[in-house]
């Protein structure tokens, strides 16, 4: 049988070699696969200038009932949401609530301040420096009311902070309370054993293994356990009964940890009244519009983010379709 390439040299020059059709059917592909990426190069660039476009717009004008920032002299009503857990790294911690409530005080047309709450609570350390700051700034611009309104819920830590507030709002069905401390975990003590597992523990200072989950409970350490969840708690209904007074019922199972109805609430002296933020700013504190003073990521921290996403879609395109 005769080689392909002995027969295109046995036929000639003029005849095209194996290898020539085969370099210049890949240089085809190869031009035709570069127009393709051009192509959706410049489709992307377009998307991310449409996208850019209409992300600009959306953040100048804004949509729905709650705006940005009005006219010099309108008067407003400034919100802040606290929002999910209350803790040092969450969304709601107490620096950015700090930082809302200080940019809505120093605002020369905040009419009053409504602190939008829908939390079940978290850390006490985080919700006592929320209560304080609400409690300084208020002494600092008494002139400016400060109201809570509660969300579906707000327990424990959400209520710490509630109660700084100068009334207390919510819905009939919210759910309001929870003041008290818990502190849980779990004993494995067999299960090493039954693992067939030996645990070697060194320490220094004789109660550095407190509450050591593979130890048998020791009652030295559930007296301290019970003795600083104690202190915790009388630190919350000390907040509690000076943010609310006299408006408290006597019921004795009001600081027991229990939760209830915002109807039950406003009863138990809990919840001043039913109303939500809008009520509270056109029929207490007199304004139509509200404004969201919630800390959030800066235009430029948004949009980064955004496009890096659309940048790790656009390479995983690319990638793919080079693996093609």
């Amino acid at each position: 049988m005769t080689d392909p390439w002995q027969q295109d040299v046995a036929d000639g020059p003029g005849k095209v070699s194996f290898e020539q059709n085969l370099a210049n059917e890949l240089a085809r592909e190869f031009l035709a696969e570069q127009r393709r990426a051009r192509r959706w190069n410049i489709a992307f660039k377009l998307f991310f200038a449409l996208y850019l476009l209409g992300f600009l717009v959306l953040f100048l004008y804004g949509t729905g009932d709650i705006s940005g920032p009005g006219l010099p002299g309108d008067k407003h009503a400034a919100l802040i949401d606290i929002r999910g857990i209350i803790a040092d790294e969450s969304e709601s911690n107490a620096d950015a609530v700090a930082a809302s409530l200080l940019a809505a005080y120093e605002d020369m047309d905040t009419a009053g301040i409504i602190i939008r709450i829908n939390s079940p609570g978290g850390s006490p350390v985080q919700a006592g420096y929320i209560n304080d700051e609400i409690r300084r700034l208020k002494q600092k611009y008494p002139e400016i009311p400060v109201y809570a309104v509660i969300g579906d819920i707000c327990a424990s830590g959400g209520y710490y902070v509630a109660v700084a507030a100068d009334k207390i709002y919510a819905d009939k069905a919210s759910l309001v309370g929870s003041i008290g401390v818990i502190m849980a975990g779990f004993g494995f003590v067999d299960t090493l054993d039954k693992l067939g597992l030996e645990r070697r523990v060194y320490h220094a200072g004789a109660r550095k293994d407190f509450l050591d989950p593979f130890a048998p409970a020791r009652e030295a350490d559930a007296k301290h356990v019970d003795t600083m969840l104690e202190d915790v708690h009388q630190q919350f209904i000390q907040a509690v009964k000076e943010g609310r007074g006299r408006r408290l019922t006597d019921d004795e199972q009001l600081f027991s940890g229990l939760i209830w109805t915002g109807e039950q609430s406003v009863e138990l002296g809990l919840v001043d009244e039913l109303g939500s933020a809008g009520y509270v700013a056109r029929e207490v504190i007199g304004v139509e519009e509200i404004i969201d003073f919630t800390l959030q990521d800066s235009l430029f921290e948004e949009f980064s983010k955004r496009i890096g996403a659309a940048l790790d879609l656009k390479n995983n395109y690319f990638r793919n379709l080079y693996m093609q």
